[in-house]
This record gives structure tokens, sequence and C-alpha cells, in this order.
């Protein structure tokens, strides 16, 4: 007995002396994923969805994201026409239907939400107060095209409150809309509290109570066609997380 003491007190020993075996979760091991991830979003998404990109390009350095804005209504019939893309984020869901429709998405899912606010130029020189003045022929107004989400959005407002506007022009995207007002080049547009927020000093915001009556949201979704799905899903999850939605909460959008 005594010779094998020594040899299990030294098992012990080593035995106390090894390195833990690491827990799945403080292994690390390279990221998979790799590739281009080509993202088609809305216009108002412009800044905010940035940010999210260079977060989710710094847990996976092997992925590079790019993104194409626009309205979404001209993405949305881009996609339709064959344009490559791996992920479709729109500003409503009539144009996330529309890709659907083509059987393009993969399970769309509404993540954010936005809503219209009249914006003035700094300093207000047309003395705008409210949803009323756009009926004021005196006054330049910019709206955005009907047929895109924030110009659909402002004519079913208008509609709701019973007021005729008079616009002078219509904007291919919400970015437009408010440059327009950034310029001092109208008295007043029609555009979303996340664009007033993003814009500074250079521009001032007037609430529209009625405006939380029509609500836009803002589906996601991977492509059917997608060259790289895995990092694409990846993306959408990101974007989908606590720290992903957090970025566009704290620039003005909401959760659902």
């Amino acid at each position: 007995m005594k010779r094998f003491l020594p040899v299990a007190a030294m098992v012990a020993l080593l035995a106390g002396c090894s390195t833990p075996t690491a827990t799945p979760t403080e292994s690390i091991t390279p990221d998979a994923l790799t590739g281009t991830v080509t993202v088609l979003a809305a216009a108002s998404l412009t800044g905010s969805l940035d940010d999210v990109v260079t977060a989710f390009e710094a847990l996976h350095p092997n992925v590079k994201v790019t993104i194409s804005y626009g309205g979404s209504s001209a993405l949305a019939a881009q996609i339709v026409a064959g344009s490559p893309a791996d992920v479709f984020f729109s500003a409503n869901d009539s144009t996330m239907k529309t890709v659907t429709d083509a059987g393009l998405t993969v399970a769309p899912t509404v993540v954010l939400e936005n809503v219209l606010e009249i914006a003035v130029p700094a300093g207000n020189p047309g003395k705008v107060t409210g949803l009323s003045d756009f009926a004021n022929s005196d006054l330049t107004i910019a709206l955005c095209d009907p047929a895109v989400p924030c110009g659909s959005a402002a004519a079913k407002l208008f509609t709701l409150v019973g007021i005729t506007p008079s616009v002078d022009t219509l904007e291919e995207d919400v970015k437009a809309a408010l440059t327009k007002v950034s310029l001092g080049e109208v008295d007043a547009a029609l555009v979303y509290v996340t664009d007033v927020k993003v814009a500074g000093d250079k521009v001032e915001g007037i609430e529209i109570p009625e405006a939380q009556q029509v609500i836009n949201e803002y589906p996601i979704s991977l492509l059917t066609d997608s060259a790289n799905p895995d990092a694409a899903q990846a993306f959408i999850d990101y974007l989908r997380s606590a720290a992903g939605v957090k970025v566009f909460v704290d620039a003005g959008f909401e959760a659902p």
C-alpha cells in the first residue's frame, strides 16, 4: 500500500493542476460566415441601418454587408425584375407583399414601426402649425410620391383628417422630401419622426396626433434567390436582436 500512495498522490496533484476543459460558450471557433450580403432597404432606414451593419461586421469580419437605399416600391420592382439581392427591408407591408406575391420572400417579419411628422426649415419661416397649413396654396409643400410608403401614409392621413393638400412637389422617397426642407426649398413636408431627428438643427418637427392612426410597419425578409442565405439570415437575426433593435429605437423608431 505504501508504494502506491505516492502514485495516487501524484495523480491527484496532476489532476488539480490540469487546465479545466472549456465549456461550449467559452470555446473559440472560427466564424463560418463569409462572403457578401446585399440588402435593399427603405430610404428612411439610412443611418440607423448603417450602424447595425457596422456592429454586425465587427462580429463577423469575413462578411461584407452592402446596402442599396431607395423608395420601397422601386426596390420591390427591382427584386421582382430579377435584381440580385439577399435581403429586402421595406417601409410598409404592401411593398413587401409585392415581392411575397412573386414568391421571392422567406417569412417576412415586421421588426420596426415609424410615424409621420411635419418637418419645417429651421426657424419655421412659413409659420406652419399643423396639417391644415398643407392646404394653404401660399406655402410651398413637399410630399412623398403616393407610390412609396411615406406618400401612401400621407395620403391616408389627409383622408383621415379631411384635408386636400396643395402640393408643389412629389419626391421619390422620404430622404428627398427631407432634403427639400433642410435646404429651405419648401415650407413644409411630411416625413418620419426619425428623419426629423437625424436632420438635427437643420429642420424642426411638428407632431401630428392623428398620425398614430397610420403607423408604418417595417418588415424584413430573406429572399429566396439569395446567393448567401446563411450570412443573410444571420444578419436578419442580429438586426432583430435586442442590440440591433436598440439602435433603431435610439434613432426614433418604435418596436412593434
